[in-house]
């Protein structure tokens, strides 16, 4: 499973055996990955998860938002040399998590993001790599909690370099849609279901919102994350042409839309 999808990232960044893509959004640098290569199963050793001390919630503190930022480029990545790694995930960070503040923030017009994590008790992890612990580490309220997985949810016209969704029509509709972004567990955590609540939990965001309309980018070839994003409700709405993803380097990508309930109808 792995989802990362640029700005709407599909699960498929779970994978950092991923080709990956950079992409400008509102203006800054942010971290993708535009298509999924096998999972490597037999690489990482899956980690059964305590889901009862698992929170699902919106980032609310920069120190959150750093070790998001450290999930995303640990997920999203594939360091294939050592030398200098440690400072060039350190810059590739700094660099991600400015631009999620500023996202988060709200200072561009017209566009609104939430950052949705998944946490557990670093007291919860005694089985998780000490690298992920440390680099993924957060305290809230006393307690010291790390990151296992994340998405953005945003509230925006489009995103760069993406189809642009087509509902909701008519006047004002462009501010009831929403793209999923940056979607990535973490490898050891994956097939916990962590995917399926970070999604469900943005569709609830989504509703506080009033958006109406739901959508995820996902590569062609990324049948996981498909997988994934169709068991949580969404349904194929367009494809990118062959001659854009050519000319962005990287896989051609499917728009997968879903209705969010409960919501204003435009």
């Amino acid at each position: 499973m792995a989802v990362l999808t640029l700005h709407s990232l599909p699960l498929q960044s779970v994978n950092a055996r991923s080709n990956r893509h950079r992409c400008d959004y509102g203006g800054r640098r942010r971290l993708t990955v535009v298509s999924h290569q096998q999972e490597l199963c037999s690489e990482f050793e899956r980690i059964k998860i305590d889901k009862s001390a698992l929170k699902i919630e919106e980032a609310s503190s920069d120190s959150e938002l750093w070790a998001t930022s450290l999930l995303r480029v640990r997920s999203f990545y594939d360091f294939k040399s050592t030398f200098a790694i440690q400072d060039h995930k350190k810059y590739l960070a700094e660099r991600e998590f400015e631009a999620l503040k500023e996202r988060v923030a709200g200072t561009k017009k017209g566009e609104k993001v939430s950052c949705i994590n998944a946490t557990l008790p670093l007291s919860q992890a005694k089985s998780f790599p000490e690298e992920l612990c440390s680099s993924c580490k957060f305290s809230h309220d006393g307690e010291d909690r790390v990151v296992v997985g994340t998405l953005d949810l945003n509230q925006c016209l489009s995103l760069p370099n993406e189809i642009t969704g087509m509902k909701p029509k008519g006047i004002g509709g462009d501010f009831a849609r929403a793209y999923l972004s940056n979607v990535c567990v973490a490898h050891e955590c994956q097939r916990n279901g962590l995917g399926s609540l970070l999604v469900e939990k943005s569709k609830l965001v989504a509703e506080d919102w009033g958006i109406s309309d739901l959508y995820v980018h996902v590569a062609v070839d990324n049948a996981p994350a498909k997988n994934l994003y169709m068991k949580c409700g969404f349904v194929y709405e367009s494809e990118e042409a062959a001659w854009q993803a050519r000319f962005l380097d990287r896989p051609r990508r499917l728009l997968l839309w879903m209705g969010v309930p409960n919501s204003y109808n435009w």
